[in-house]
């Protein structure tokens, strides 16, 4: 084993059991894209369900195009960071674009969604104020925390009370601000963070609140704002950041605020400040993407339903499906062994899920995660059922 192997741990013990096994499933190479629900992987078509191309835009012919024509118009890259050479009328368009669709006086917009959480919270924070996060948050919020130089209280998963509760324990006469960091939908087990009655907790104690919308952007509100929008709080959410790589199917992300002061960032984050910006490309698809998923009820209806028939379908054989009412099922499995398993003979029946276990997930719980997209179709799904009825021996 080699000095880097040794020094990760747990996690190279992990990897290097599963290599032993013969099964490498975080080094899935896909030989060819050919829809936002196939792809050819070890030259066998596939059905993929672990994507998060919840809308299916990735294909969109009209964001297509646009990448297209921006690519012949302003080139493949920009060369440079936004406070450089890297700023083009077109990410401005961008940010203009977002302001409107959330009704705030602007936007920023980031080379990725992890860069976004980074961004956020290394600046909004400071040493001194005290951050509240949900535990279950992604690393990148974790990691944003850090830079922050703040102090990190994590409070359990979901659990209001606990959140209240350790809010109330904080130093009496601590002088720093309160910042509670949440999550719309939770990545791994498809859950909803209870964001009005988090608004309550902040409203309550007067902290500032920052949602990361990454996995319900496109796919809650009436114009696809996230979850906040659902709940009735975009208002109350005083940071609201989400990335381009899921619904909107490019790469990117952004944040928006009903703080005055927004534009600073711009000078203040080291990640705004010394990353490239976004090719044009991707800029030019990430609009038209919007457009699509604002006005996209029809997609959204399509997603709901596609989300209910395979809850109906996996559940039906008696698998147990760890959150309701998202389109993220995470299928837990019995034990490791069952997990590999079943996530291997998946692969050979052409369907392609996410494969979770610790570290990764608590330990002990083992998941198949699927992501559904608004453009399986129904065949599709059936043969997404049969397959999991084959590999589980269910039905």
């Amino acid at each position: 084993m080699s000095s880097l192997a040794a020094r990760m741990g747990d996690l190279a013990r992990e990897r290097g059991h599963l290599a032993a096994a013969g099964i490498n499933p975080f080094g899935v190479c896909m030989d060819e894209v050919t829809t936002a629900t196939e792809a050819v992987i070890g030259g066998r078509p596939t059905i993929l369900v672990g994507t998060n191309n919840y809308l299916g835009l990735s294909f969109a012919p009209r964001a297509i195009e646009a990448a297209v024509e921006a690519t012949r118009r302003s080139g493949t890259g920009t060369t440079g960071s936004r406070v450089a050479n890297g700023t083009y009328a077109i990410h401005q368009r961008l940010e203009r674009r977002i302001a409107d669709l959330y009704e705030r006086p602007e936007a920023l917009v980031f080379s990725t969604g992890y860069m976004a959480n980074l961004a956020v919270l290394s600046t909004v924070a400071k040493p001194g104020d005290t951050i509240l996060l949900d535990a279950d948050s992604h690393s990148c919020i974790y990691d944003g925390c850090r830079l922050s130089g703040a102090t990190m209280v994590r409070f359990r998963h979901n659990d209001v009370e606990d959140l209240e509760k350790r809010i109330r324990r904080l130093p009496k006469d601590r002088t720093g601000d309160l910042v509670i960091v949440v999550e719309g939908i939770y990545s791994m087990l498809g859950d909803r963070a209870p964001l009005a009655e988090i608004v309550e907790v902040k409203k309550r104690h007067g902290a500032t609140l920052i949602v990361d919308e990454a996995h319900s952007l496109g796919v809650f509100g009436a114009k696809g704002r996230g979850l906040s929008e659902e709940a009735g709080v975009l208002d109350e959410v005083d940071f609201l950041v989400a990335t381009f790589s899921k619904s909107v199917g490019t790469i990117g992300g952004f944040c928006v605020s009903n703080e005055a002061g927004l534009d600073l960032l711009r000078y203040t984050s080291r990640p705004y400040v010394f990353t490239a910006s976004l090719p044009p490309p991707v800029v030019a698809a990430a609009i038209e993407s919007i457009d699509m998923m604002e006005k996209g009820t029809h997609l959204r209806a399509r997603l709901w339903g596609n989300v209910e028939h395979l809850h109906r379908g996996l559940t039906g054989l008696g698998l147990e499906i760890l959150a309701a009412e998202s389109p993220i099922l995470a299928v837990r499995m019995p034990s490791e062994q069952a997990l590999l398993a079943c996530w291997m003979g998946l692969l050979e029946q052409g369907i392609y899920v996410n494969l979770a276990l610790p570290p990764a997930t608590p330990q002990g719980v083992y998941l198949l995660r699927c992501s559904v997209c608004a453009e399986h179709t129904r065949e599709q799904l059936e043969r997404v059922i049969h397959a999991f009825s084959e590999v589980t021996g269910r039905g």
